[in-house]
């Protein structure tokens, strides 16, 4: 089928390489027409996923009429603070039987929506499904064999987008749970943070171990609060992607989470990373669903007093374990 892929980032582009390689005519829409030429001129994004050849025969343009148009599926690629105006101007080209995908993760500060609340919105009547999971762009540009999953409201639009996208090596798998799964893919980023600002201080496995499955347990309580499945934290956009993201230094907000710790403000560490730091985006957004929602969120809570407050690092990670005593497990009685 002919599909259009919305932002040519690293993510964009090595979703576009695989979906070429299935066999489908792919079209890649960028708003910077710097990176069309770019890309037109060296078939390989030098800045963002260097080293991954793209196919003569796949089309880059900043028309982006010409690149919906006629195409069945529209992935939406671009960093979550561009999918609002992204899906104003998509709006004019919308066509009713077109599947959007969205495969950015993020949650808006100013209307703690997610990316699939934000096209709904803007795009009334539009069929979205997202895309998420462990997948960095850098391993599946290559062909490095890796597992997602796809949600949609609908089964038949989550067999569709599972069908596009499935190949010998990227496996994908449905799910009915968007929001849970939009939730997961957000908030992840917010404790990688935590995790790479551990790791510029100088802490160890233990302490990353801490703050994996603690970070799980804050966002699985906030997610199943908000209507989410409790399976779907557990699962490949869940816990998959949270440790994907937390241990390898392809995650940008890792990265800049490192740099967090050992000195930079974050504005400096995202300068460095020069990419879209998400959880940076991200934090400020979980912060105020755990207060809305009555969700204790102590590891989110103390990123944003990093991030925002200006307060020391090691401070609030020492804060964490002095914290009141608690029990792992909310029991009624004791067996």
């Amino acid at each position: 089928m002919k599909i259009a892929v919305l932002g040519a980032g690293s993510w964009g582009i090595a979703l576009a390489k695989l979906l070429y390689d299935n066999g489908h005519e792919v079209t890649v829409w960028s708003a910077l027409q710097d990176e069309i030429d770019m890309l037109n001129r060296e078939h390989e994004h030098v800045d963002k996923l260097k080293g991954v050849k793209l196919p003569e025969e796949m089309i880059f343009t900043s028309d982006l009429n010409a690149a919906v148009t006629d195409s069945k599926i529209l992935v939406t690629a671009v960093p979550s603070v561009f999918v609002r105006s992204t899906a104003k101007t998509l709006k004019d080209y919308y066509k009713p039987d077109q599947i959007i995908v969205n495969v950015s993760k993020g949650i808006e500060e100013a209307t703690l929506h997610t990316m699939s609340n934000i096209i709904e919105e803007e795009i009334p009547g539009s069929t979205v499904a997202v895309l998420s999971g462990p997948s960095h762009a850098e391993e599946v540009g290559r062909g490095i064999p890796t597992t997602i999953v796809v949600g949609a409201k609908k089964r038949e639009v989550a067999e569709i987008v599972q069908e596009a996208f499935m190949s010998p090596v990227f496996r994908v798998y449905t799910s009915p749970d968007v929001l849970g799964i939009e939730i997961g893919a957000a908030l992840k980023n917010v404790i990688a943070l935590a995790a790479g600002i551990a790791d510029g201080l100088g802490y160890g496995d233990n302490t990353k171990a801490a703050l994996i499955t603690r970070g799980m347990a804050e966002i699985s309580r906030l997610g199943v609060a908000m209507g989410g499945k409790p399976e779907t934290f557990y699962g490949l956009s869940g816990i998959g992607d949270l440790i994907v993201t937390c241990a390898s230094m392809h995650s940008r907000n890792r990265r800049a989470g490192i740099l967090i710790g050992k000195g930079y403000t974050a504005k400096q560490a995202m300068d460095e990373v020069k990419m879209v730091v998400e959880g940076v985006y991200s934090a400020k957004a979980g912060k105020k669903l755990a207060e809305q929602y009555n969700i204790e969120m102590p590891i989110v809570e103390k990123v944003n007093e990093i991030l925002f407050d200006n307060l020391p690092a090691a401070d609030c990670l020492k804060d964490l374990m002095v914290r009141d005593k608690k029990t792992e497990i909310d029991v009624k009685r004791w067996n």
